[in-house]
């Protein structure tokens, strides 16, 4: 399935501008900086809120393996949910060609469990993502919205502060986020987990997960090289407050380096090689964050103008501002 992050690229089709609107989350048109530009050279309109179907699936201490659905649109739902507001809430969104039952999800969630008692809310967008890239990467605009709705009404009925909210987003969600940030002022924190690059990279802040979306915006890069030849893909461009790239951010280890060749294995066992290798850097980044949260000191950042530097033992003060031989400045 993965496989449609290159293949859908090719089958991009052009529309006339237009703008749709919806009561709760206002309008969406598809001219600049959505279209029109050199990294975004198609214009199209999100899908509408009904055919996206956003869910919010609640798990807590409580119901670690069972979600519990909550809607904004029916507050009712939430008071009669495990959601307290004496915790902090932390939402985790998916990327492309996904779904919020993942079970990189789950462990997420399990992983905070472990060191605080959280309110985690995974946004399932599972008919939005599965569509052309091209189409996916502009339903991610409504998804944004219902979650800036969501905390909306958390802080309307809840007395909910937005200061208690951190959004996690995976690819496509580390933009989902960034919307909901745009549009909800005041979120704490946003962890952007290898934001997707194609039709991202070197946009408009307008279009893409940025500083201005969260009082802290971190970034942990996995597959940053490009897409095109290399198939990378993470963004490069630096766009939090924080930006991480653990490996240098484009090689990570265990994750093949070529495309594997054809050989006597079958049809199935070749194609799980091919998924494996297009996504296995990409999918790092939600595996080390998860990693992060329960064995913090395992993974140590130093500050550095790129990976090249990092490894130069000559140039290697340049990395801790004349501190120490590679003082160690902090982890995700």
């Amino acid at each position: 399935m993965q496989l449609m992050w290159a293949l859908s690229l090719c089958f991009l089709t052009a529309v006339q501008g237009a703008q749709v609107c919806y009561d709760r989350l206002g309008c969406f048109s598809d001219t600049y900086p959505y279209a029109g530009t050199l990294q975004r050279p198609i214009a199209k309109l999100p899908w509408s809120p009904e055919q996206i179907n956003v869910q919010f699936m609640l798990y807590t201490r409580t119901n670690q393996d069972s979600y519990q659905i909550v809607s904004a649109t029916d507050p009712s739902t939430i008071s009669l949910s495990n959601f307290s507001t004496d915790r902090k809430t932390r939402f985790i969104a998916h990327g492309f060609i996904s779904s919020g039952t993942e079970p990189w999800i789950t462990d997420m969630c399990k992983a905070f469990f472990q060191v605080e008692d959280v309110n985690c809310i995974a946004v399932d967008w599972n008919a939005g993502s599965h569509a052309l890239y091209s189409q996916a990467s502009n339903n991610l605009r409504v998804v944004g919205a219902e979650l800036a709705y969501f905390v909306k009404i958390l802080q309307s009925n809840f007395a909910y502060s937005p200061a208690n909210v951190h959004l996690i987003g995976h690819s496509l969600g580390a933009h989902i986020v960034g919307e909901a940030g745009k549009r909800q002022k005041g979120i704490a924190r946003i962890t952007g987990l290898d934001p997707a690059e194609p039709l991202f990279q070197n946009t408009p802040p307008e279009v893409r997960l940025d500083t201005s979306d969260a009082a802290l915006v971190d970034v942990i890069h996995t597959d940053a090289g490009p897409f095109l030849p290399d198939l990378g893909l993470g963004m490069s461009q630096v766009i939090g407050h924080l930006d991480f790239f653990p490996n240098g951010g484009v090689h990570m280890p265990g994750c093949p380096q070529n495309m594997p060749e054809m050989s006597n294995a079958s049809v199935d066992d070749l194609l799980s090689e091919v998924s494996d290798f297009i996504t296995c850097n990409h999918m790092s980044a939600p595996k080390y964050y998860t990693q992060s949260i329960t064995r913090p000191s395992t993974f140590v950042s130093f500050p550095c103008a790129n990976w090249e530097t990092y490894e130069s033992v000559s140039v290697a003060l340049n990395c801790s501002n004349g501190d120490s031989w590679l003082r160690p400045h902090g982890g995700f």
